[in-house]
């Protein structure tokens, strides 16, 4: 199966939100951060601490969300130039090939160690940090998405 596909920006940083977001360690952080607002939250309503403790769990609620969702996709999107590539990819039984117009590389499905599927997007994880994102718009239709998510799960041992 063969697929030609380059990144809408608008689709990519949502696809890179939902990476940052699906990390443990940033899940972790939010839910510390979203329990101290809403403890200070409390404690603020029922009079037992100084308004100043309220405005910093709300200030770092705030600066987290802006921090993940705004600034982090922006950067990332903005400093890797993958993202204004048109690519051609090709997808057998031994693995897949990735090419532009500066070359093509080769992979075997033992490289990955994970994949991931949302409604936009394929996420193929070389490591925990190291991805590749392929938007299901290259696709011709359902049955070639479906072809590639079963050769997925036959292929890469997650």
């Amino acid at each position: 199966m063969n697929i030609h596909f380059s990144y809408d920006k608008k689709a990519v940083l949502q696809a890179l939100r939902f990476h940052f977001l699906s990390l443990r360690e940033i899940r972790l952080m939010i839910i510390v951060v979203n329990v101290f607002a809403l403890l200070s939250a409390v404690l603020f309503y029922m009079k037992k601490i100084y308004p100043l403790a309220f405005l910093l769990g709300s200030f770092l609620w705030f600066s987290l969300m802006i921090v993940f969702w705004f600034l982090m996709p922006a950067l990332v999107y903005r400093r890797n130039d993958t993202f204004k590539d048109h690519f051609d990819m090709n997808f057998n039984d031994e693995g897949f090939s990735l090419g532009n117009e500066r070359g093509t590389r080769r992979y075997d499905w033992t490289r990955l160690s994970k994949f991931m599927e949302t409604p936009a997007f394929f996420y193929f994880y070389f490591d925990p940090r190291t991805f590749f994102i392929i938007p299901k718009s290259a696709f011709t239709g359902t049955d070639d998405v479906h072809s590639l998510r079963q050769l997925l799960r036959e292929k890469v041992k997650v």
